[in-house]
Order: structure tokens, then sequence, then C-alpha cells
């Protein structure tokens, strides 16, 4: 495979504040808030090395400082657990970090929008091709299938240009997202045309709309640097991809699998019960309990219909 199509770079902004998670952010990096037993940035590390990826960039703000401690090895746990002989736990523990994985941390100095956020990253992504993942949006790929980001990276490989993973939506939601628009290219992809963010259901020109996975070409970097800041002096990436759109091909990508929106405490709270289903430890614990709650319910209804017959025969008889 020709360098230029290989993704061996994922960048992943983790700057943001959290604040729909507050008082839980206040501290605590929200990329660090647990799902099960994993903390939301690791799905994204994890699934971006089953894709290839060896080196990941996070671009950080104040208060990050755990996602690097995270990913950093820590050698007093290992010391300890390896003289309690917990060889289980000291698998799980390294297991974060690959020894062939590198991580490099970078600094947003200000909000000013995922576009910027991305641009903070270009003196290390370099003239390759890179990934970007948003760890709110945790996903998970079909049974027995291709994680998300494995599935873009074959796409890639064949066609050498920058992929959006989409998912159509239902009309109400439209103005949640990005919605792009275009002509179908075939293997799940759309030739972009438009591209428009968040808008009214009556002006979005489909319902498929961008979810938290990408692909770029470093020519996205000159397209954001020459991009007007719009509204609180924010850079944003669709707006840069849009430019892009007119000098080189852009797809979306349709992909195959489950979105969470894990920046929503209802997401978040859905993908914690789902993926506790799925846990390999806990998952069969979780639905016993739930079959036997089930089962106690059907079982109080039941009673309490024998209570009423008796209280009607008493009354009436």
């Amino acid at each position: 495979m020709p360098a230029s199509r290989q993704v061996l770079t994922a960048v992943f902004p983790v700057a943001g504040l959290g604040t729909r998670f507050l008082p839980a952010t206040k501290a605590s990096p929200k990329e660090m808030l647990p799902i099960v037993d994993k903390p939301l940035i690791q799905y994204a590390v994890e699934e971006a090395y089953a894709a290839g990826v060896r080196h990941m960039v996070f671009v950080t703000g104040r208060s990050k400082r755990a996602i690097e401690d995270h990913f950093d090895t820590a050698y007093e746990l290992e010391s300890e657990m390896e003289a309690a002989g917990k060889r289980d736990l000291l698998k799980v523990v390294r297991a974060v970090a690959p020894d062939d994985m590198d991580c490099t941390y970078v600094r947003q100095p200000r909000s000013l929008g995922l576009g910027h956020a991305v641009l903070c990253a270009a003196h290390i992504v370099g003239e390759q091709p890179f990934a970007v993942l948003l760890a709110d949006d945790l996903m998970v790929g079909p049974p027995g299938g291709l994680p998300v980001l494995a599935q873009m990276t074959e796409a890639f490989a064949s066609r050498g240009h920058s992929l959006l993973a989409v998912q159509e939506v239902p009309a109400d939601q439209v103005r949640r997202y990005g919605i792009v628009a275009g002509t179908p290219a075939g293997e799940r992809l759309i030739q972009l045309e438009r591209i428009v963010e968040k808008p009214a259901p009556e002006a979005a020109p489909s319902r498929m709309g961008v979810a938290g996975r990408y692909i770029l070409t470093p020519r996205i970097f000159d397209e954001i640097r020459q991009q007007t800041p719009g509204a609180g002096g924010e850079i944003q990436l669709t707006d840069a991809i849009a430019r892009l759109m007119s000098k080189e091909a852009v797809y979306a990508y349709q992909y195959s699998g489950k979105r969470y929106d894990c920046g929503s405490k209802e997401g978040f709270l859905q993908a914690t019960v789902e993926l506790a289903f799925q846990h390999p430890q806990i998952g069969r614990v979780v639905v016993f309990r739930r079959q036997r709650i089930v089962k106690l319910r059907i079982f109080e209804l039941v009673v309490l219909d024998l209570i009423l017959n008796l209280i009607f025969l008493r009354v009436f008889s």
C-alpha cells in the first residue's frame, strides 16, 4: 500500500470543558468518565489502534492531565500488582498503552472550535493523511465485523481522498449535525457536493449527518488556515471541509455499526447500559439480574391479581 494511503496518525480533540456533565467534570476531564470499566477516551484510542493507527495525538487543554497519566506507564501500580501476583490485572493495565503505540500531547490555548483544535496538531501530523476521532461519539462496529475507523481506513486505501463518517438521522434532529449531500459512489460512499453545519430541518439538503470520525488529507490544514473565524471567533472544521471540496474529492462513508452520543447524559447512560450487557465479565450477571427483575415483576402482578380476585369474591359473594 502506498505510504500516502496509510493512516498511521490519529488526532483526538479533548480540550473541551465538558460543561454538560458538571459537577462531575469540574476537576476531571469528561473524556475520563467511565463507560463500564474504561474511560471514554480509551474506547476511541482502542478503535484507532485496531485500525492500524500507532501515533495518537491528543489536543488538550487545562485540567486534562489525567488523560496523559492514563496513557503513561504507572510503575508503582504495576510493581504492586506484579508483587501480589495479579497477572490478569497487570495485563489489563499494560494493554492501555501497547509498546508499539506512541502518544503526543499538544495544547489548544483557547477554545476556538474543532477546526482550530485540528490545526493545533498540524506540525505533528506533517504531510500524511490522518484520522480525527471525537471521543464524545462512542462508535461500536457490527457484531463480528470491523470497528468503524477500520472500515474507513479500508475505504481510504482504495480511494485516497478525505472521508467523513455519516449516518442517517431523524428529520427533527438534523439541526444537531453537519448534514451532507452528494452523489452515490458505491462501496457505502457518497461523493460530497454540499455540507451544511446544523441546518434547520426545512433547509437540510438530506438526512445524512456527520458522525465523529474523519480521515483527512493534509491539504485540510491550508483550508483551516484560510478559514474566516465565525461566531465567537471559532474556526469550524465543517467550513474547511466545504472549501476542500472545491479543490479535491471528498467522500462521506456510511459506516456499519452503532454510535452513542456520550456528549449527552442520555447517550452516556445508554452506552453504559448496553455495553454492560456486552461485557465479557459482567454481561451475564446484568442479563440475569434484568431477567430476575422481570420475573419478580410478573410474580408481583400475578399476586396482585390474586389478591384483587379474592377481595372481589369476598365483597360480592
